[in-house]
C-alpha cells in the first residue's frame, strides 16, 4: 500500500470528515482552479514542522518533525486544499504566530515547549468551540486544518505506520480476533 492509498483508506475510515476530504477521496489531484497557490518556503516548513512536533511530541519514538509532517502539510494544502481553505490556513500560521507575541511577547519558534503546548491547547480549546457553532458554508478553524494535517501525516508515514503501531511488513492471514493487553500499540492499516 503506498501513502496515497493509505490517505484514501484513512479518510474513507473517518467518514471523509477531514477539511479538504473530497480532494483525499479523489486522490489529491491538482486541480487549476487552484491559480492562488501561495508558495511555503524553509521558513514556513520549519514553523509548521514545530507545530506538529507540540501536536505529537517525540517520546520513546521519533515525533512529528522527525517524520517531516512540515512538508507533508505544505504539499496537502497547495495540491489538495481550495483556495479559501488555503487562505484560511496561511492566515491561521500568522494568527498563531501573533497570539504567541500577544501570549508571551516572542513568536512561536521562540517560546518554550510548555508555552507552545499551553498555546495550542488555548487554540484547540477555542477550534472545538468554533466547531460547535459554525455554520456549513463556514470554513474549518485554522487550527484544526493543522491538526488534522499532522495526525493524518504522521500516521501514514513510515515512522507513524511501523514504529507507532504494531507493524508486519508481510501479513498472513486474517485473525479477526486478537488478544489486545492495556498498553499495547494499535495496528497499522
Amino acid at each position: 500500500m503506498n501513502r496515497r492509498e493509505a490517505v484514501q483508506s484513512i479518510t474513507m475510515l473517518l467518514g471523509g470528515t477531514l477539511v479538504g476530504a473530497n480532494a483525499f477521496l479523489t486522490g489529491c489531484k491538482a486541480n487549476d482552479n487552484n491559480k492562488n497557490t501561495k508558495a511555503f518556503n524553509p521558513d514556513d516548513v520549519a514553523y509548521l514542522d514545530e507545530i506538529s512536533e507540540t501536536i505529537l511530541p517525540a517520546t520513546s519514538i521519533p515525533g512529528a518533525k522527525a517524520a517531516k509532517v512540515g512538508q507533508f502539510m505544505t504539499v496537502m494544502v497547495n495540491d489538495c486544499y481550495d483556495d479559501n481553505d488555503q487562505k484560511v490556513f496561511h492566515e491561521g500560521m500568522g494568527k498563531l504566530n501573533d497570539l504567541s507575541k500577544t501570549s508571551y511577547s516572542n513568536d512561536f519558534m521562540h517560546i518554550t515547549p510548555q508555552q507552545r503546548h499551553d498555546l495550542l491547547v488555548k487554540l484547540d480549546t477555542e477550534q472545538k468551540q468554533y466547531m460547535k457553532t459554525k455554520k456549513e458554508t463556514d470554513p474549518s478553524h485554522y487550527f484544526r486544518m493543522m491538526k488534522e494535517l499532522t495526525l493524518l501525516g504522521y500516521f501514514t508515514s513510515e515512522i507513524g505506520c511501523t514504529q507507532a503501531h504494531r507493524y508486519i511488513p508481510v501479513p498472513g492471514k486474517y485473525e479477526g480476533c486478537i488478544p489486545y493487553k492495556k498498553g499495547d500499540k494499535a495496528w497499522a492499516l
